[in-house]
């Protein structure tokens, strides 16, 4: 197969960030600039709505066990020669979807077990005092709907609870798939089973990546096997030439043209839906602040957001451990004086800061709080 021309953007570190303000070059300083960006009311001369949206990346999840891409650790750092699969690749080759749903079964173990953190409980808190209005996110681990169910989250990149077929687009739980891929591949769920069982119940006995997939150097992925899509094969969609055809155990076969499942999620090269672009947009557009959590918005459908809260003139806080795409243009412009209400830049661990945060608001829920003067090394109040 040719080699895609889709190159996977930043994967270098980016530049180390600048503390916003300067305060908060330390966890207090962090924890009282934030306080200042949530309680302050949006600027006046833009007639801004209030209330808070959150905008969330891989990094809130490494604290749950899950890798990020770019971070330290990340897997585009750890492994050089790692690359997603291309959704062009996966709708055009049986082999490529072999090798997926082979990394895939391998890893959805580590993410079944993994849970939300003390980040996404941070979230949860921070709604339940009213200052966070909805979350949109990058990630597909669905952490952010188990930790806060009340809470509308906007999965931008899909979810990996569900498979999708490509073509009649009816839903699987993934549950599903896997015990199907189970059924399907007996020598690899021997060795799945027995990986678990050497590193006990619910441990990550394989390193996963981000996206829930897992790689175990010289794997023979052609023997995998997956299957089809039960409706298409029970029923195929009338009107078009479809084919789908499985062998005597019930796995899509190479004779088919349809019936493909595939993960819910946005795969590389794939586009986003316009219904979720606009509704990313009204959500931005809704809200008067902007908070981003562990995200270095490598992405351009995160990015852009990012872009258009910036350009709306609302006050943005980032909280992500090293640098971020483009961040300097989103704290340009402000007061070189102000303490956390006009922005925030913070480089430190979201499950660190946040759960902090929510002491201190907890502590002093109305109440602006104290900020070290950096200038005369005295602490001045901001309360009024």
């Amino acid at each position: 197969m040719a080699r895609p021309r889709i190159r996977i953007p930043y994967t270098d570190l980016f530049p180390p960030p600048r503390p916003v303000p300067r305060t908060a070059s330390s966890l207090p300083g962090a924890v009282a600039a934030l306080h200042e960006f949530l309680l302050s009311p949006p600027p006046r001369d833009r007639n801004l709505p209030g209330g808070t949206v959150v905008l969330t990346g891989a990094g809130l999840s490494v604290a749950s066990g899950l890798s990020d891409y770019r971070g330290d650790r990340g897997t585009y750092r750890t492994n050089k020669s790692y690359r997603p699969i291309y959704y062009h690749e996966f709708l055009a080759s049986h082999e490529a979807r072999k090798r997926y749903w082979a990394r895939s079964f391998l890893g959805w173990g580590a993410l079944r077990h993994a849970g939300p953190n003390a980040g996404h409980r941070a979230v949860r808190d921070l709604a339940a005092m009213g200052l966070v209005g909805r979350v949109v996110t990058q990630n597909v681990d669905s952490f952010h709907a188990r930790a806060h169910p009340e809470l509308p989250t906007l999965e931008l990149h899909g979810y990996l609870r569900s498979v999708v077929c490509v073509t009649c687009r009816r839903e699987m739980a993934r549950e599903a798939m896997q015990a199907e891929l189970a059924r399907l591949n007996p020598p690899w769920d021997e060795f799945l089973r027995r990986a678990v069982a050497e590193e006990g119940e619910g441990a990550h006995a394989i390193r996963t990546n981000p996206d829930g997939d897992a790689e175990v150097p010289g794997a023979p992925y052609t023997t995998f096997r997956y299957p089809a899509c039960p409706t298409c094969l029970r029923d195929p969609p009338p009107g078009i030439a479809a084919v789908v055809e499985v062998d005597g155990d019930g796995a899509w076969s190479p004779t088919s043209n349809a019936g493909i499942l595939k993960p819910a999620v946005v795969m590389f090269g794939e586009n986003i839906a316009d219904h979720v672009k606009l509704a990313a947009d009204e959500a931005i557009d809704g809200a008067g602040r902007l908070l981003v959590l562990a995200t270095s918005l490598a992405t351009y459908s995160a990015w852009r957001l990012v872009k258009r809260a910036k350009d709306r003139g609302m006050p943005i806080a980032v909280v992500n451990l090293g640098g971020v795409r483009g961040e300097d243009a989103f704290f340009a412009g402000l007061d070189p004086h102000q303490t956390g209400a006009q922005g925030v830049r913070v480089d430190m661990s979201t499950d660190v800061v946040l759960p902090a945060l929510v002491r201190e608001l907890q502590r002093n829920p109305f109440r602006r709080p104290l900020v070290a003067d950096v200038d005369g090394g005295r602490e001045r109040g901001t309360t009024g």
